[in-house]
């Protein structure tokens, strides 16, 4: 049986284990962030590999008409100006972009947000991102080559 002190020294070793398990899970959560900023990404590649899904976004790219930032918070959301899209290089999981997009396209109903995360494959960014574009110019070059979403 364990006295009142070895209950206290029992607990102490619990919460200094838990701490360390919460230091080491911080340091690979911050290390993950630090792998998915540091990928090297193709940009070229990318826009080439989506022209099935989205076959304005290459010329897009090619004319500088679309910018790449990393995201920090949703105060450092800017309008586009005269470029089509910006992309957000974020560490978000797929589940965290979704929720962003859904509260963004709430939020901003000028803009259309989407998202793409490494995970998907096939079409997906090689990278997590947000994507921001106009959602009347979205619309109009979708009408204009034939792809309509079910919102348009």
């Amino acid at each position: 049986m364990v006295g009142i002190n070895g209950e206290q020294q029992v607990s102490a070793t619990l919460q200094k284990q838990k701490q360390k398990n919460k230091e080491g899970l911080y340091k690979w959560l911050k290390r993950k962030k630090e792998i998915v900023a540091a990928v090297e990404v193709d940009w070229d590649e990318y826009f080439e590999s989506i022209k099935a899904v989205c076959p304005w976004s290459l010329r897009a790219w090619r004319q500088n008409q679309i910018e790449i930032i990393k995201w920090h918070s949703q105060q450092q959301i800017k309008d586009l100006g005269l470029i089509e899209a910006r992309l957000y290089i974020s560490n978000h999981n797929p589940r965290q972009l979704k929720k962003i997009t859904k509260k963004l396209n709430s939020l901003r109903p000028k803009e259309e947000w989407l998202w793409s995360h490494p995970s998907y494959g096939n079409h997906s960014s090689h990278v997590p991102v947000l994507i921001q574009q106009d959602r009347d110019k979205l619309s109009s070059i979708r009408s204009k080559i034939g792809f309509l979403t079910e919102n348009d």
